[in-house]
């Protein structure tokens, strides 16, 4: 099986990452992408022969539609999709990736950025061992989104992604992981990276 073939059939171990990939079209929005630690998390749980939902906190799913970036176009969104998932008994949130860039300096106190795409979105992730997504094509075929490969996943190596995200960030986040799944190999941050932002403790990312 080759690394790609794995690594779908990891993430849909999980029966609830299974649920929302089959109901998700039902939203009907553009660019969606089940992501974040839905699907790297259950990859983890299934390689250290867990339950696959062990740990994962929440099951996002971004979508990016730049035709109306609104308030009530997305929050439209957010109550058909709490809807759509209310059986799953998880948290499922849904994000328009599209105007993200609108609140996140009122609510974070840096700029934000405009994302393009929800892949671009998903590039931004504090590190690139999390950088993945899992949709589906009009006709129902899987597709994932891995810009970093997969063999730091399977090897449980976490590494910062120290272009986009302050180093606070990462190292939270990490030792949230850590403590959950105590097999991991974490990198520390790089001490040759300048941090952008060196005061700003915030997680603005998917745990």
């Amino acid at each position: 099986m080759d690394q790609r073939a794995h690594f779908l059939d990891l993430v849909k171990r999980n029966p609830v990452n299974v649920s929302i990939l089959d109901r998700a079209p039902l939203l009907d929005v553009p660019d969606w992408w089940l992501t974040a630690g839905a699907v790297f998390q259950t990859v983890w749980n299934v390689l250290d022969g867990r339950d696959p939902g062990a740990g994962i906190a929440d099951y996002d799913v971004f979508y990016h539609d730049a035709s109306d970036l609104s308030y009530d176009a997305e929050d439209a969104v957010i109550r058909r999709a709490a809807r759509l998932f209310a059986d799953l008994g998880v948290t499922v949130e849904v994000r328009n990736e599209a105007r993200v860039h609108l609140w996140y300096e009122s609510r974070f106190g840096v700029p934000g950025v405009a994302f393009t795409s929800s892949r671009d979105a998903i590039d931004h992730f504090a590190s690139t061992t999390c950088c993945f997504g899992v949709s589906r094509s009009p006709a129902g075929e899987l597709l994932d989104y891995a810009p970093h490969g997969y063999s730091d996943l399977f090897a449980k190596r976490v590494r910062p992604n120290p272009r986009p995200a302050p180093r606070e960030v990462y190292e939270a986040k990490t030792r949230r992981w850590q403590q959950e799944w105590p097999s991991l190999v974490v990198d520390p941050w790089p001490s040759l990276v300048v941090d952008p932002w060196p005061s700003l403790v915030v997680d603005p990312w998917p745990s």
